[in-house]
């Protein structure tokens, strides 16, 4: 038995990084910490604390810890513990989308210049993150049209050049044509370019220009200009600011009521190259620096586009850790600032203003939803959590149900629930959604902290008024007051309104209902799925399983070569014996099934 207040007094007054575990044995949480002994205490003594921390020390079962011998150390231990592990009371980094990045893969002889989705430590060259795909293209079409490098992704030996050394689009590398020291120019330019180190290529490029007049090759002056011009227009497109370091990235970050908005601005010699928003929700609660401590971690760990510069508004506690971890992993000084004045701080309060933009804009269609609904549905506040029920089976067979979930007007499919219908036999929907319903509310009840989380504000039901009836049946038990609605379908098995307990369809707009049709949609497709698994999982084993000397190997070669359990039944002897390891013995009994 694991008792807190003894393993407290044992910890040691050393750095190292600590992992609250719950009764499951699930991390819930990593930190790090300069001394374990004064800060594990912390979260167990009477101090004032957030209710997330609050609710995050409820849970916690039993704590372990690791000792190192440095803060820089320990920041490193618990970056890779959160990365492997994410615990649900961490600042997790996610976001539902890739930028594209523009990767160069320097080692080669003959580098080539690629679009990505994908970041990783292979030595190779990264710029970015592009927020909008079309000007990494741009980017990407500009280097192809005006330097000649290699277009084919991997470089092979051919017998002639391909059409690009034909088109004047390419010097063929493959074929030995340019020396990898000649080629590697037109890459340290195009990296130039990238780093928006622009003034430096155009006064090269100007000489050369005055050089070539001098000797009367105009056509080739005439190439040189066109390439200032190109290169002076895709400058122009990205200068946001006259910051005199090379590399910065800066960070805003803004709140709501609903949740918080991370933004990075991208600045390479005094231009922005890209930025890049991120989205937490159960944050709000937490301060602004815990915040962009935990980011800025995950963020910069395994990124190989770390700048010489961290831009943010307020002080973090680690910063020293962080600055000397990320100088490391750079090989060069990184320094973390948060400026008081001046251009450097306008351009802090830019980032946080367009994160404040891209937070009302991302909210902007979810209040206008979540509003909409309050007025339709005339409900005293706003439905935040909302869920739906579906149940699947053929004939009374395998009966199933889903559970899917609607949070702040977002479907979460990640808090569907999958049910198999315990005390109902035959077909009978109505009583199935009923049982489904019950033993749902009754998670929440008994266990609010458990899997499926607090009670919903509204439950739409899949049908019709008889589905309403028997999920508001289930709600009176406990003695709740969930307001019920049904999603009704016409003849063509599509979404048609919405429906009160007295029958009547409410009057909603094309945006309320296009999200209701596909929050039917989801939890119909979950309940289809979960009784097409039940079902295709008991025919096999009632019927292949049964026949000794059949194991796995063999159970899928016939289900392979026939398709289903039924076509193996009709399949002759003959044709049994065909997949391989089916005697003729096996095949008799395979017939008898």
């Amino acid at each position: 038995m694991f008792d807190i207040e003894e393993e407290l007094k044992k910890l040691p007054n050393k750095p190292g990084v600590y992992v609250m575990r719950d009764k499951n044995d699930t991390i819930i949480y990593v930190g790090k910490a300069i001394s374990l002994k004064n800060r594990v205490k912390q979260y167990f003594r009477k101090t004032d604390k957030t209710a997330r921390i609050e609710k995050m020390v409820s849970l916690i079962d039993h704590f372990e810890y690791i000792v190192v011998d440095n803060e820089a150390e320990a920041l490193i231990l618990e970056c890779n513990l959160i990365k492997k592990n994410r615990p649900k009371f961490n600042v997790l980094l996610k976001d539902d989308k890739t930028y594209p990045y523009i990767k160069i893969d320097v080692k080669s002889d003959y580098p080539g210049v690629f679009l990505t989705r994908r970041v990783i430590n292979d030595g190779a060259k990264y710029f970015g993150p592009y927020a909008n795909p079309g000007a990494a293209k741009e980017m990407i079409d500009f280097i192809k049209q005006k330097y000649k490098i290699r277009q084919c992704k991997t470089l092979k030996e051919r017998e002639r050049p391909c059409l690009n050394y034909h088109i004047n689009r390419c010097l063929a590398p493959c074929m030995g044509y340019i020396t990898p020291e000649e080629y590697r120019k037109q890459i340290d330019e195009i990296i130039d370019l990238l780093e928006g180190k622009t003034d430096k290529i155009i006064k090269e490029l100007e000489s050369q220009m005055k050089e070539v007049s001098k000797n009367l090759d105009f056509e080739k002056a005439a190439s040189l200009r066109d390439r200032i011009q190109a290169i002076e227009r895709v400058s122009a497109k990205q200068k946001v600011s006259n910051i005199s370091e090379n590399n910065i990235d800066v960070i805003g970050i803004a709140k709501s009521e609903l949740q918080i908005c991370i933004e990075i601005f991208f600045v390479r010699g005094s231009k922005m190259i890209g930025r890049e928003h991120y989205f937490y929700t159960d944050l709000k609660d937490m301060e602004d620096k815990e915040i962009l401590s935990g980011f800025i971690k995950q963020y910069y760990l395994d990124n190989p586009n770390i700048p010489n510069k961290i831009m943010i508004r307020e002080e973090i506690e680690d910063k020293q850790a962080i600055e000397e971890w990320l100088s490391t992993s750079l090989g060069k000084k990184v320094e973390i600032k948060s400026p008081k004045r001046g251009e450097k701080l306008r351009f802090v309060e830019m980032a946080e203003n367009n994160a404040k933009v891209t937070l009302e804009n991302k909210e902007k269609d979810k209040s206008e939803i979540l509003l909409e609904l309050k007025e339709v549905l005339k409900l005293g506040r706003l439905p935040r959590k909302i869920e739906t029920y579906d149940i699947s089976n053929i004939a009374g067979e395998y009966m199933v149900a889903a559970m899917c979930v609607m949070q702040d007007g977002v479907i979460k499919k990640n808090l569907s629930r999958r049910f198999k219908i315990k005390t109902v036999y035959g077909q009978d929907d109505p009583k199935s959604m009923e049982e489904v319903i019950t033993r749902r509310l009754k998670h929440s009840i008994e266990n609010p902290k458990g899997g499926f989380g607090a009670l919903p504000d509204v439950i739409f039901a899949d049908g019709g008024i008889t589905q309403i009836r028997a999920t508001k049946k289930a709600i009176e038990k406990y003695h709740l007051n969930i307001p019920v609605f049904g999603m009704v379908k016409n003849d063509k098995h599509q979404t048609r309104a919405l429906m009160d307990e007295n029958r009547n369809e409410l009057e909603i707009s094309e945006k309320l209902m296009n999200l209701i049709t596909n929050f039917q949609d989801t939890v119909h497709d979950t309940a289809i799925t979960y009784h097409r698994k039940l079902r295709n999982k008991e025919i096999t084993k009632s019927e292949l399983d049964e026949i000794t000397g059949i194991g796995k190997v063999k159970k899928q070669a016939l289900l392979k070569k026939f398709g289903s359990v039924e076509k193996i039944k009709q399949a002759s002897i003959e044709e049994l014996l065909e997949v391989k390891g089916i005697s003729r013995e096996l095949a008799k009994e395979i017939k008898n099934i």
